[in-house]
């Protein structure tokens, strides 16, 4: 359970964090955005980063090991960036759709996912 917990509360801090990060790209586009300085932007992304912590960190210690949790920390840090790379292939199609995802970019997320089968492989 602890596990489902840690997926899901990476995967919502995720979706965040994109937005926080890459989110801001696309307020030009509307009009209450459009004349936004730099400082604006850094200061709605903060807020919207604070929504990210308030996953990411109980995530992370529900997921810990030494916390009681199902994965060492290598792991955390694997499934947190395949959820990341996720999270930022779905923003990319839905939101820029001007953005396209080639044959390159696929292979690499299957690179990733086989990174993750490697670190999560008991050898």
């Amino acid at each position: 359970m602890r596990g489902v917990k840690t997926i899901l509360f990476l995967t919502i801090s995720n979706m965040f964090m994109t937005f926080a990060w890459y989110g801001h790209l696309k307020f030009k586009e509307y009009e209450w955005g459009k004349n936004l300085g730099l400082i604006s932007i850094i200061f709605i992304s903060w807020g919207l980063a604070f929504f990210e912590y308030l996953f990411q960190v109980p995530a992370n210690r529900a997921g810990f090991k030494a916390d009681g949790g199902p994965f060492t920390l290598v792991q955390l840090k694997t499934i947190q960036e395949a959820i990341t790379l996720t999270m930022f292939m779905v923003f990319t199609i839905v939101f820029f759709k001007t953005e396209k995802l080639g044959w390159n970019h696929l292979v690499g997320f299957a690179l990733i996912v086989l990174a993750v089968f490697v670190i999560f492989k008991k050898w």
